[in-house]
């Protein structure tokens, strides 16, 4: 099976409403599915190739934040 999932996120995303996406974003986060995460990495990855610099440094103090704060999840 030759499956390219970054072309099938991006095929079915395309034309999504922000409430759409976002309705995507928080189902996968509710399902808690390890095989759901691939398809918000390519979501991050869509992000990151359209950030210029200062948006990528925002997202890295973002992402180093959270995870140097100690949660439960």
């Amino acid at each position: 099976m030759n499956f390219q999932i970054r072309e099938a996120i991006t095929a079915n995303m395309t034309g999504s409403s922000p409430d759409d996406i976002r309705g995507v974003v928080d189902d996968a986060i509710k399902r808690g599915e390890e095989h759901l995460l691939p398809g918000l990495g390519v979501f991050f990855e869509k992000l990151w190739n359209q950030a210029d610099e200062n948006e990528k440094q925002t997202m890295l103090n973002s992402l180093s934040q959270v995870f140097t704060k100690k949660t439960t999840q």
